[in-house]
């Protein structure tokens, strides 16, 4: 690997870190490792909290087109207990699939989904976009993840990722959502299989949806942060981007 020489490098921001000594940073860090366990455990009780939400059973008969053929909901699972659904943004009209979406695609590695194989999971993605163009979209990124079409079914209408007002009253992430348009969100849903029975366990919508992403958590622990122009402390990153999580520069 080779790296640009010393002068190269852009200037950093006037507004970094203050430098300590090694004992005043043990000290803070310390202070904040007692905050990180809080939010840890929090996270976890919250954890058990999703885990305690009632179920649905899902009775509506979804059709899916894929690799294989038309599919049903039950067949996403693959055989396994638990189904992950990422409601990947690819309007039928599109050449391509969402910028945004495509970034936390690209980070669903083929490890990422062995472990969640190996915990009886599978995990798929579903557009709206006929399978011709999810499977060239797919082609040209090299993903090899599981990605079926829902075009011509209600899937995406009844889990609130393709907002049309023409079709119901607009509602995203559980909240009236006013839109003018047929417009294409991402999201993720939980399903549970018990025999021949699918259960809808659970959704999340916006910035919930981050959360399976690793590059945002990771950059989370640095001190430049994610780079956005929303976080603070402000002026520290040399080059601001907006919140969209595209990866692109």
């Amino acid at each position: 690997m080779r790296f640009p020489p010393q002068g190269g490098l852009k200037a950093m921001s006037t507004n970094l870190p203050r430098i300590a000594s090694h004992e005043e940073w043990l000290a803070a860090r310390k202070e904040l490792l007692a905050k990180e366990k809080e939010l840890t455990r929090a996270r976890d009780a919250l954890s058990a909290q999703r885990r305690r939400l009632p179920m649905v059973e899902m009775t509506k008969p979804y059709i899916f087109e894929g690799p294989d053929g038309t599919v049903g909901l039950a067949d996403l699972f693959e055989g396994r207990s638990q189904l992950i659904v990422g409601h990947f943004m690819f309007d039928p009209d599109w050449v391509d699939g969402c910028p945004s979406c495509s970034a936390g695609a690209e980070e669903m590695s083929a490890g990422h989904i062995a472990h969640l194989n190996t915990r009886d999971t599978t995990m798929a993605y579903v557009s709206r976009a006929p399978l011709e163009r999810i499977e060239d979209y797919k082609r040209r990124r090299g993903w090899t993840f599981p990605w079926y079409s829902s075009h011509g079914s209600d899937f995406n209408y009844d889990f609130a990722v393709t907002l049309d007002p023409a079709h119901a009253p607009p509602e995203y992430n559980f909240r009236p959502f006013a839109v003018e348009e047929s417009t294409e969100m991402p999201g993720l849903s939980c399903f549970l299989r018990d025999g021949d029975r699918v259960f809808h366990t659970y959704s999340m919508y916006a910035r919930g949806a981050e959360q399976i992403g690793g590059s945002y958590y990771l950059l989370d622990l640095t001190a430049l942060g994610r780079q956005e122009d929303w976080e603070e402390p402000k002026g520290r990153a040399h080059a601001l981007r907006s919140a969209t999580p595209g990866f692109e520069d």
